[in-house]
């Protein structure tokens, strides 16, 4: 370190010094205001001057005396029983505090013993709290923590006869795309991730399924298939149930189902731990995974990672101090939105600062100090999803300078895993990834002055919000809905009564990002167009040539499955291709993300996909996100692999990585490598360049000690 350097690091630690007393100080006053047996002046009293004079004296001296008496007491003590010693710790604080109090000029300190253990107490809890707080940001004492930490935990027994084969640490950067990462590291928001691009490291790009979320792409990471996952949310009709991805229920339901089909318990399932994600992979360490989250009693292990995190008392002030810092942050942040007129915008009120703080402060503390944990404990393999840039992005938009400063803090935590990498008691591997990217885009409801669902109803000629019936859109739908009715009760008339339009059930509508799913509850099995022309003539020709919308996949009784485009076009799937009506600039391997969704056995009866736009990147959320991904169409099915330049290419020279199913085969294999003669698994298919049915190719834990918490930013 230079002079300058340690010029700095002086002064930080004087601050610190000089508001941990005036704290102290302030406390004693108040103290002295509250007890009456704790006084302060002179029997004759004094001005508030001389008082406050005196609390600061009397404030540096037991600072002073418990900084330099403390530690040689509690070392002469070490050999007194546990219960003897916490008794004698207030009764030594106050002991103490009388010291300091006599050591006031003039005597204007006093204190009964009783009251000064209480005082000394007290005074403690507010040094330690506020010295803490003050070292939120200091990098330098955090590490030398690290150093002692390292130095105590040490290897682990269980496999120790040699230099044991080099660890894996995945961290996912949720929602981050591709491009994303690039602009970042350019413009030195990342420094971290650019000098690993520079040296280390390689950057290649992969292609997430048409349902690029996060459900479908951790689920296939993790477990090897995301088979019948359609999109974030969907309605199971033979079940009479609502899948929603993030819900502890459908998420465990989802592995379940997963490891049944690939008879493998998941990528983490040898020596593995699971941070934050929605699945375990099989992991036998887990913290804030939603699969797990259902069960109750000791083998709750989700909360495990909050007990081990706060149980702490540095960890909780740190983050609360942190946490407070992003609620202030985002409420500025959304003012300054709303004064500058910034479109698109969506509300950022209610619950969401909260929301927002716990993503990004919450949620990151506790994934990154436990991954910082299973390092220093020499854990094989930790995959770790950190969800603060995907969560931001959705409000303020992928490419807002919101979104960038979360980037700096992510970046910051990358390097903070690097740096304890360097003290583990093995080599560890460091590979970068995301599930998928962000598309930004008005939403639908912006842009046309409905939602999907008051479109799907006033095609289907049901009642719909006022607001919905004066848009163009709605009433341009409810029309619609009513001339097909007038002109199928005609045909039927015609026709006899064997043919009378059938009226169903309600549908189901449901959002995920610019992909939603239209289902009718009444059947057990998938609508055909045709069934749904007969119960609601106008739907299909009002959702096909509404501007929002891209295209919609339904099964045809005619051609099978169809894909539906303006002005009534039909492509059946086996005809569909990329760059063609309707998947006119949706880039390459759409086809065969449609085709494989339509083989699920619980694709809706309509899917939709909205509009985009490839000469702005934009698409129609059909939820309230400015930025969002779930279906095909820009930035959100580009996600990014960053990986060690040591580690073989992911796929072949020339060759697409297509798909979380694929990418899995990939990971599996890199953990494999450097661990000797090479022993096949389950999911494992060889080579790097094998694509295999991807997709779009072509065609119990335990609760964790207590771990340091990540530097706040």
């Amino acid at each position: 370190m230079g002079g300058a350097g340690r010029w700095r690091t002086a002064g930080r630690a004087l601050l610190r010094v000089t508001v941990v007393w005036a704290v102290s100080t302030l406390t004693m006053l108040a103290l002295a205001g509250a007890l009456p047996d704790f006084q302060l002046q002179s029997p004759g009293g004094d001005s508030i001057t001389r008082t406050a004079v005196t609390a600061a004296w009397g404030a540096g001296a037991f600072g002073l005396l418990t900084a330099l008496v403390w530690p040689v007491v509690v070392r002469a003590l070490l050999l007194v029983p546990a219960l003897v010693l916490g008794l004698l710790v207030f009764f030594l604080n106050g002991s103490l505090l009388l010291i300091a109090l006599w050591l006031i000029p003039d005597g204007r300190g006093a204190a009964e013993p009783e009251t000064a253990v209480v005082v000394a107490a007290v005074m403690s809890a507010v040094a330690s709290a506020t010295s803490t707080a003050l070292a939120v940001r200091d990098d330098d004492a955090y590490r030398r923590r690290l150093y002692r930490l390292a130095h105590r935990r040490g290897p682990r027994a269980a496999g120790d006869g040699g230099e044991q084969p080099p660890g894996t640490v995945f961290v996912q950067l949720d929602g981050v795309g591709c491009e994303v990462l690039r602009r970042a590291a350019a413009d030195g928001v990342m420094p971290t991730v650019a000098e690993w691009l520079d040296t280390t490291h390689r950057l290649t790009p992969w292609h997430t399924d048409w349902s690029s979320q996060t459900g479908a792409s951790q689920l296939g990471i993790l477990h090897g298939t995301n088979h019948d996952v359609p999109a974030f949310r969907w309605y199971e009709k033979d079940r009479g149930r609502l899948m929603v991805s993030n819900r502890p229920a459908s998420a465990g339901e989802l592995q379940r189902r997963a490891v049944e089909r690939t008879g493998d318990a998941g990528l983490l399932a040898s020596d593995g731990a699971s941070r934050g994600n929605l699945f375990s992979g099989g992991a036998g360490q887990v913290a804030l995974v939603l699969s797990v989250a259902a069960r109750r009693g000791r083998a709750n292990r989700s909360r495990a990672g909050y007990f081990a995190y706060f149980s702490d008392p540095a960890n909780a002030v740190r983050t609360a101090v942190s946490f407070i810092a992003e609620v202030l942050r985002e409420i500025g942040q959304s003012t300054r939105s709303r004064l500058r007129g910034d479109r698109p915008r969506v509300g950022r009120g209610g619950l969401y600062p909260f929301i927002r703080a716990f993503a990004t402060v919450v949620e990151r503390d506790v994934v990154v100090a436990a991954v910082m944990g299973d390092m220093l404990a020499g854990r094989s393999a930790v995959y770790a999803d950190l969800v603060a840039y995907d969560e931001v992005a959705h409000h303020s938009g992928p490419h807002s300078k919101d979104a960038s400063m979360v980037l700096e803090r992510l970046d910051r935590s990358l390097a903070l895993i690097a740096k304890v990498a360097e003290h583990a008691p093995r080599r560890y591997r460091i590979v970068v990834l995301s599930d998928h990217g962000q598309s930004p885009g008005e939403t639908f409801e912006a842009a046309y002055g409905l939602t999907l669902k008051d479109l799907v109803r006033a095609g289907c000629g049901l009642p719909v919000s006022r607001r919905a019936e004066r848009s163009k859109s709605g009433a341009e739908a409810r029309d619609a809905a009513r001339d097909a009715l007038r002109s199928a009760l005609h045909r039927t008339l015609d026709q006899g009564a064997e043919e009378q339009p059938a009226t169903g059930s309600e549908p189901v509508v449901l959002a995920s990002g610019n992909l939603a799913l239209i289902s009718f509850p009444d059947t057990e099995e998938r609508l055909s167009r045709e069934q749904i022309d007969r119960r609601h003539p106008a739907l299909l020709r009002t959702l096909a040539n509404h501007p929002g919308i891209g295209f919609l996949l339904v099964r045809s009784e005619e051609h099978g499955s169809v894909a539906l485009g303006r002005d009534g076009t039909a492509t059946p799937l086996a005809e569909l291709a990329d760059g063609a009506p309707p998947l006119t600039g949706f880039g390459r391997g759409a086809a065969a993300a449609v085709r494989r969704t339509d083989a699920f056995p619980h694709v809706a009866d309509i899917m939709v996909n909205s509009m985009y736009d490839p000469g702005t990147g934009t698409v129609h959320a059909f939820e309230p996100q400015i930025g969002s991904h779930g279906g095909l169409g820009g930035e959100q099915s580009h996600a990014f692999l960053l990986y060690p330049a040591e580690l073989s290419a992911p796929v072949a020279e020339g060759a697409e990585l297509v798909g979380a199913e694929q990418l899995h085969r990939v990971l599996r294999r890199w953990l494999g490598e450097g661990h000797g003669p090479r022993i096949s698994t389950a999911g494992d298919t060889g080579d790097a360049g094998d694509t295999g049915d991807a997709g779009v190719t072509g065609d119990t834990g335990t609760a964790e000690p207590s771990t340091p918490a990540p530097t706040s930013p």
